[in-house]
């Protein structure tokens, strides 16, 4: 017997959506972060995205607050259509509740979602509700793209830049302060509030998914299970390779002072430690630091250029001068763990 676990999360998909038959309007389907949609406008296409968010496996009740929650679950959809450049108009949410719980905190969760939603211009327009054994809030995200703008994939180039908008390896950073609160105390000298933040509540690149499309990215997607398994989604969608240099990884000074009192690299944080929903993206090589400049001034986003698209397949790390091979390993959520496959 195969089981999910054996499948994992991706092999999971591959299996249930291959037969899927065609259908004229789709554009672009399973594979991405959106799917694109041809709904009979001449200028612009729906871009469509689902996420769910289950208590205990996503966030805690215990280490963040309904508000917080709220926000963070319709951020990680958010993301998905930063992704492609487009534009987050509605969302229908599917809530799967305990009956045990209490309401109050159902209406915190709601305060946030609907505190995001403003933030953004998302109109929360309808849903579900049915019984759970734990809290599940299911997101449904609808928007729109220019026909000849949305970012894909599958469009990166050998030769091409690698960036990546903010900081990365926060998340993850966040993530062990929650699970050991005797970490703080240890680093009570540091800042951690942004670090907790990153976990917490994430802020979705909405404006630089738009601004990108409009600059001339050839390819995009989402930070969301850790850097190295993502651009090597992004290879396998563009048929090519890449080369990281960890030297330019962009680290925050408290994640860094968080791997140090963990023992361990903070480039392995920014790797492979994922949840951090910035945008990794390719450009044409000449364009690439004009751009990251431009980009800074013009919608106060930081941009690194933290490698390059090679026509080989494969991830490498440049160190000092030497190349290694880059596990893709990042957040499996059918196998529970961070996987290579």
């Amino acid at each position: 017997m195969t089981t999910v676990g054996d499948l994992g999360e991706f092999g999971l998909i591959a299996r249930l959506t291959a037969a899927l038959p065609p259908h004229g309007g789709v554009v672009l389907g399973v594979g991405d972060d959106a799917a694109l949609l041809d709904v009979g406008n001449a200028t612009r296409l729906l871009v469509a995205t689902c996420d769910a968010q289950v208590e205990g496996t996503h966030f805690r009740l215990t280490s963040a607050t309904p508000e917080e929650i709220g926000r963070r679950v319709l951020a990680v959809n958010l993301s998905d259509i930063a992704a492609m450049g487009g534009i987050p108009q509605f969302a229908l949410i599917s809530l799967l509740v305990p009956l045990d719980m209490d309401v109050a905190v159902l209406d915190g969760i709601y305060a946030g979602l609907r505190a995001e939603a403003t933030q953004f211009g998302v109109a929360i327009v309808g849903g579900n509700v049915a019984r759970s054994e734990r809290l599940v809030l299911d997101i449904t995200l609808l928007g729109s793209v220019a026909r000849a703008g949305a970012l894909r994939r599958d469009g990166a180039h050998a030769g091409d830049a690698l960036l990546v908008t903010g900081t990365l390896g926060a998340a993850a950073a966040g993530l062990r302060l929650l699970e050991d609160p005797t970490l703080a105390a240890r680093l009570a000298a540091w800042d951690c509030q942004p670090l907790l933040a990153a976990q917490r509540t994430p802020v979705p690149r909405v404006a630089a998914g738009q601004w990108l499309a409009r600059h001339g990215a050839t390819a995009a997607l989402d930070v969301s299970d850790g850097l190295a398994a993502d651009l090597a989604h992004l290879c396998a969608a563009s048929g090519v390779g890449a080369v990281v240099q960890a030297a330019a990884l962009p680290i925050s000074v408290a994640t860094k002072a968080v791997a140090m009192e963990l023992g361990v690299v903070p480039e392995d944080l920014a790797l492979f430690g994922g949840e951090d929903y910035e945008l990794l993206f390719t450009v044409p090589a000449e364009i690439a630091d004009e751009l990251a400049e431009n980009m800074l001034a013009e919608i106060e986003i930081p941009v690194t250029v933290i490698g390059h698209i090679q026509a080989e397949g494969g991830l490498e790390l440049a160190r000092m001068g030497q190349k290694v091979p880059l596990a893709p390993k990042g957040w499996d959520h059918l196998r529970a763990t961070h996987t290579t496959e």
